[in-house]
């Protein structure tokens, strides 16, 4: 797979949110590239011609635009990120993550930062001492041989968990995104124990992953039943 990455200006970068106060997406796409990502809709606006999950366009001006937006703007809970993932790989060379973290730990403004990677813990520094934020890893199957169908691009389930587990051992308020329940969800209730806070579960609302869940003969794991059955194992973490 070869990955398109531009270096853009964005225009603004502390956004509106319907899940939270404000979202900063320093990134825009993903090369996570989930085959059930919602984001994907993000193509109908930017006009890339790339699949999702090979293209990045990285917002190099992120931080000066974040510095200056929360002076003029309420503060609110921020939502780092909505449609891309914070920690994707590119982050590890570019920082706009870390240096947006920093903007707003400064600031003292609450974040809530979900991600799929275990990349965070490198801005554990800024995480720990900041007043107000928490982080979530998205954990969707226990299972690394569905993991590989479904998120082939993302990080493995246990370096996920692991993090989890570092993150809440440091005393962060920690949650784990079980959205969508994938099959092999089966397993995660112990897996997860004692790494988080609280859990999120959400099925598979979206179709563009239909095709893989019939490829597979994965099915059952779209039906009422098995969400029910999952959601009130996990209701127990």
């Amino acid at each position: 797979m070869t990955l398109v990455v531009n270096e853009v200006r964005a225009k603004s970068i502390l956004s509106p949110s319907k899940i939270h106060r404000y979202v900063v997406n320093p990134y825009t796409g993903c090369q996570h590239g989930c085959t059930y990502c919602y984001a994907r809709f993000m193509k109908r606006v930017t006009g890339h011609k790339e699949p999702w999950g090979e293209f990045v366009d990285v917002k190099i001006n992120a931080p000066e635009l974040l510095e200056k937006e929360i002076r003029r703007k309420q503060r609110g809970t921020v939502w780092v990120s909505g449609v891309c993932d914070p920690y994707q790989p590119l982050e590890e060379r570019y920082r706009l993550t870390r240096q947006c973290l920093e903007i707003l730990a400064r600031n003292e403004w609450p974040v809530i930062i979900q991600t799929r990677s275990p990349l965070v813990l490198r801005d554990i520094d800024i995480i720990r001492e900041a007043s107000g934020f928490e982080v979530g890893l998205s954990i969707t199957t226990a299972d690394e041989e569905i993991r590989k169908i479904f998120e082939p691009e993302a990080p493995p389930i246990p370096e996920r968990i692991a993090a989890l587990g570092k993150l809440h051992s440091e005393g962060i308020r920690t949650f784990a995104m079980i959205a969508p329940l994938l099959p092999g969800a089966e397993g995660l209730a112990p897996l997860l124990k004692g790494t988080i806070d609280y859990c999120i579960v959400d099925r598979m609302n979206y179709h563009y992953a239909d095709w893989v869940y019939r490829k597979y003969g994965l099915e059952f794991a779209l039906t009422d039943d098995f969400f029910s059955r999952m959601n009130q194992e996990l209701s127990s973490l």
